[in-house]
């Protein structure tokens, strides 16, 4: 199953910094969104129903760089690409050589790639709750507000405060946990990593 979500992709690109943290998960996701500006690291992540069966595993690499240009690309076991420059997210299948884009807004909203990549005032879209430790990591629970945002809730772990996993329940009852390694905060990130170029031959399809 080939399925990279524009939202969860936003989400998942979180990483740390040198600075001083909260001692609280939820302390600590709030210093991440106001003062780390870009990051690149590595991702792995799967997806299961709630019977236990799912999808392959996924391998692959992110950059972004506040606020609303990312890059995440899964290399293994297949060629996927989602990339937002700004002003448009893309996202490129190479087996079935198309590209899908729209707008910005519409792709991310007041989903989960807006605590990445918004303003910081990530109170006012999600109710965020401390969760008790478990499996070494300290978590807590972000809910969205609005009714329509397509998932349930995410669960965000630290470790030596390093976010370093997450666990998203979607709306068909799908969890999707990604692991994050290599996470390197940065003052800025390659601009050539948020331009898209479509390969010829490449259908471009255009969505609300």
């Amino acid at each position: 199953m080939k399925t990279i979500n524009y939202a969860l992709a936003g989400m998942l690109l979180l990483g740390a910094s040198s600075m001083t943290w909260a001692a609280g998960a939820a302390e600590q996701l709030r210093a991440f969104v106001s003062e780390v500006s870009a990051a690149t690291g590595q991702f792995t992540q799967r997806t299961v129903d709630n019977s236990g069966s799912g999808s392959a595993a996924q391998t692959g690499n992110f950059a972004f760089q506040r606020q609303g240009q990312f890059r995440w690309e899964v290399r293994e076991p297949y060629e996927q690409l989602v990339l937002s420059d700004g002003q448009y997210v893309y996202q490129y299948d190479a087996d079935l050589m198309q590209v899908t884009r729209r707008g910005v807004d519409a792709a991310v909203g007041a989903s989960p790639a807006a605590i990445l990549f918004g303003s910081g005032r990530i109170d006012d879209a999600f109710e965020l709750s401390e969760m008790p430790d478990n499996d070494g990591l300290q978590w807590l629970q972000a809910v969205p507000k609005s009714a329509d945002a397509g998932f349930a809730h995410v669960n965000i772990g630290f470790k030596e405060k390093q976010p370093v996993r997450l666990e998203l329940l979607d709306s068909f009852g799908q969890t999707t946990r990604i692991d994050l390694t290599g996470l390197t905060p940065q003052s800025a990130v390659d601009p050539a990593l948020f331009i898209f170029k479509a390969p010829d031959g490449v259908d471009m399809v255009t969505m609300p």
